[in-house]
C-alpha cells in the first residue's frame, strides 16, 4: 500500500520539487498521512521538508494537538513551527474566518522561511464535499471545478497532492505505520455546511452519487474551465493593459466579448485588484457589468470601475483602503511598495484621500482618474504628504504597485 500511495501522491506534485517544501499539519489523519508520505518522497532528494501547524485557539484541545504534532515532527527530524491565531472576535462565520487566518499565517511563515510551496492535506472526500456544497448553491463551471491540485495565492504555491486519495485509505496507511491521529470534535458538528454535506454523502453514495463520481464532475468542470480560460486569455491580450496599479480595458472590446468571457474577465480583474481569494458571485459581477453600461462608474468587491472615454479603468475602491496605514518598508494593501532613500523616521504609507489630493496641484498632469489617485498610496509624515507619484507629487521616492501585465494574465489562470 505504501508504494502505491507514494506513487499516487508523487503524481500530483510538481515534477521538480522545490529546495524547501512546506506541509501544513493539523494532527488529523489526512495531514499526518501527508507528512509521512512527503517525508518518504523527499528522502534522498535535495528537498528539505518543513512542517507548520496553526493553533486557532477555538478549542480547548487545540494547543495540546499542536504540541503533539511538534513532538511527532521532532521524532521525524522535521523542522516544525506552531502559529497561533488570536484574531477571532466572535463575529461572523467561524470556519471561514479561521480558514482565511490559516492561509494568511501559513503564507507569512512560508515567505519568512523562503518556502515557495506548501502542501495541504485535502483529500478526495474533501473534494466531493466541496462539489456537493457548491452544487447546493447553484454554482457554475468555476464553482463545480472545486479545488485545484495547485493554486497560487499570497505569493505561495498551494499543493493538494491527496485530492485523488480517499480518507479511509490514508487511515489504513497510518494504522499500518502505528501513527495515531487526532479527531477534531467540530467534525461532528452539523451546524457547519461541510459536516452536513459529509453526512448527506453517506445517504447519496448507495444511490451512485459517491465521492468518486462527484470528483469526476469536478475534473470535467475543470477541463471546461480551462478551455474557457484559454479563450479568455486570447481575447484579453488584445484589450487589456495594466498601469498605475489599475487594469484598463478597451470598452468596445469588452462589450464585444461573449457574456461568459466578459464575466470571467471582470471577475479576474476584481479578484486581482481587490486581493480576494475568490471572485464575487456571478450574479454580482453581471450586475456590476450592467451598471458600467448604464452609468459612468460602479463598485464591487473593494474595487472601483470608471469609464473614461473609450476605456474602462478598474482600480482599488477608496473605502476599502481608507483606514489602511503601514510602515514605509511594508507592502501597502499587499501590493504597493516604496523605493528610494530611507524616509524620515515615522513616515508611513496610506491612501491620499481628498486631503492628500489637495496637496497635489499637478495631479491632472498624471493623466489618471481622480478616484484612482484618491485611493492610491502616498508617503506621509504625520499629516504632511511627502510623495504621491500617482497624483503627480514627485520626490526622491517611488511608490509602485507590484504586478505586471504578464502577472495579471497569469493570475487569470490561477484559481
Amino acid at each position: 500500500m505504501s508504494a502505491e500511495l507514494i506513487s499516487a501522491v508523487r503524481d500530483h506534485l510538481p515534477t521538480a520539487l522545490p529546495g524547501r517544501l512546506g506541509v501544513a499539519v493539523s494532527g488529523g489523519s489526512d495531514s499526518l498521512a501527508l507528512l509521512s508520505l512527503l517525508q518518504e518522497i523527499c528522502a534522498g532528494t535535495a528537498t528539505t521538508l518543513l512542517a507548520v501547524t496553526v493553533d486557532h485557539g477555538l478549542r480547548p484541545g487545540a494547543a495540546r494537538e499542536a504540541a503533539g504534532v511538534a513532538r511527532h515532527c521532532a521524532q521525524l527530524k522535521i523542522a516544525h513551527e506552531t502559529l497561533v491565531w488570536s484574531g477571532w472576535d466572535g463575529q461572523g462565520n467561524t470556519q471561514d474566518a479561521a480558514r482565511r487566518a490559516r492561509y494568511g499565517l501559513i503564507a507569512g511563515w512560508a515567505q519568512k522561511e523562503n518556502i515557495p510551496a506548501v502542501a495541504l492535506g485535502h483529500t478526495l472526500n474533501d473534494q466531493a464535499e466541496t462539489v456537493l456544497m457548491r452544487l447546493a448553491r447553484g454554482a457554475g463551471v468555476d464553482g463545480l471545478s472545486a479545488m485545484s491540485v495547485r493554486r497560487e495565492a499570497h505569493g505561495v504555491a498551494w499543493l493538494r497532492p491527496l485530492l485523488g486519495t480517499g480518507r479511509d485509505r490514508l487511515r489504513e496507511y497510518l494504522s499500518a505505520k502505528g501513527i495515531v491521529w487526532s479527531d477534531d470534535p467540530s467534525n461532528d458538528d452539523d451546524r457547519y455546511d461541510r459536516i452536513r454535506a459529509r453526512r448527506a454523502l453517506e445517504v447519496l453514495s448507495p444511490l451512485g452519487l459517491d465521492p468518486q463520481v462527484l470528483c469526476a464532475v469536478a475534473d470535467n468542470m475543470r477541463s471546461t474551465r480551462d478551455a474557457l480560460d484559454r479563450h479568455l486569455i486570447e481575447k484579453a491580450h488584445d484589450i487589456v493593459t495594466v498601469t498605475a496599479g489599475a487594469v484598463c480595458i478597451d470598452r468596445a472590446g469588452l462589450v464585444s466579448l461573449p457574456e461568459e468571457t466578459r464575466r470571467r474577465l471582470l471577475s479576474g480583474v476584481l479578484r486581482w485588484i481587490g486581493g480576494a481569494a475568490y471572485a464575487p458571485r456571478a450574479s454580482a459581477v453581471a450586475a456590476f457589468a450592467q451598471a458600467l453600461e448604464e452609468e459612468a462608474s460602479a463598485t464591487l468587491a473593494g474595487c472601483h470601475a470608471r469609464r473614461v472615454k473609450e476605456t474602462v479603468w478598474i482600480f482599488r475602491e477608496f473605502r476599502a483602503v481608507a483606514g489602511l496605514e503601514t510602515s514605509h518598508d511594508a507592502a501597502w494593501d499587499d501590493r504597493w511598495r516604496l523605493s528610494g532613500p530611507v524616509p524620515p523616521e515615522g513616515a508611513t504609507l496610506r491612501a491620499l484621500g481628498d486631503a492628500g489630493l489637495k496637496d497635489c496641484p499637478d495631479r491632472r498632469a498624471a493623466g489618471l482618474p481622480r478616484d484612482l489617485q484618491r485611493a492610491s498610496p502616498g508617503l506621509w509624515l504625520g499629516e504632511r504628504l511627502l510623495c504621491a507619484p500617482q497624483a503627480g507629487l514627485q520626490a526622491d521616492w517611488q511608490i509602485r504597485a507590484e504586478g505586471t501585465r504578464d502577472a495579471f494574465f497569469a493570475a487569470l489562470l490561477s484559481h
